[in-house]
């Protein structure tokens, strides 16, 4: 008598992308989605997507490539962001003053380029600018829109305000610590309304950034949309071994 055999999610996970190797269906070369992507296709976790990754490798069906980030520098000075972009910007010396602009609880749609990853459910908006200081004229040189969990002590925030004045800190109080999470960078135009807030001229060239974090756990942390002055700001990518 046959034996049955009992698939888990990491499993057929694993036989499914295999098949699409097989078949040809992903071609030698082609480089799979990121792993928020395959694990909406698969309605499975992230850490799911990763054991069934390191499976496919063993198996010698994909390769691996080690050692990929990115960072963003102010005035060609790395930004440690894990600390908050705050502490960051005053360990590189720059003299910037941040100002919230406002605080609100809002629905997931107003979080532009939220992955769909992210648990349903109200979140709360910080949008914040940060001034380069200068004896004339302060420059504008980001304009930042912060969403998080509508969760704990997080959901008095349009009352409360942030804690000491920093989203990082109300974060570490609600037990929320970004260890991993996605970016991505592009090129964009202001709108009308950025151009305002930012002091520049509509279809002035910024560099806006998505970033999105999550717990080790997976839980959700922060997706933060930014529009960074390229004067100062600049994304820079690591690949490969860095030893």
């Amino acid at each position: 008598m046959a034996a049955n055999v009992v698939y888990g999610k990491r499993d057929l996970v694993v036989e499914a992308l295999a098949q699409k190797i097989r078949s040809g269906a992903l071609a030698p070369g082609q480089r799979l989605e990121g792993e928020h992507r395959l694990a909406e296709e698969f309605d499975v976790s992230r850490g799911t997507i990763r054991q069934a990754l390191s499976e496919l490798a063993r198996q010698e069906l994909i390769a691996t490539q080690s050692g990929i980030g990115s960072f963003v520098t102010f005035d060609d000075k790395p930004l440690d962001q894990r600390l908050g972009w705050a502490q960051a910007l005053s360990d590189a010396d720059a003299q910037i003053v941040t100002r919230v602009l406002a605080i609100a609880t809002v629905a997931p749609d107003d979080a532009p380029d939220l992955p769909a990853i992210v648990p349903g459910g109200p979140l709360v908006a910080v949008r914040r600018t940060r001034e380069l200081t200068r004896p004339e004229l302060p420059d504008v040189v980001s304009f930042e829109n912060a969403f998080v969990p509508a969760t704990g002590v997080l959901r008095d925030l349009p009352r409360t305000g942030l804690r000491d004045g920093s989203l990082s800190a109300s974060l570490a109080a609600a037990g929320l610590r970004p260890a991993r999470g996605e970016q991505r960078a592009a090129l964009h135009r202001l709108t009308r309304d950025e151009a305002r807030v930012l002091r520049r001229e509509p279809g002035d060239a910024f560099l806006r950034t998505a970033r999105t974090s999550f717990t080790s756990d997976g839980r959700f942390v922060e997706h933060v949309v930014s529009l960074l002055d390229p004067d100062h700001f600049q994304l820079h990518y690591t690949f490969g071994d860095q030893r």
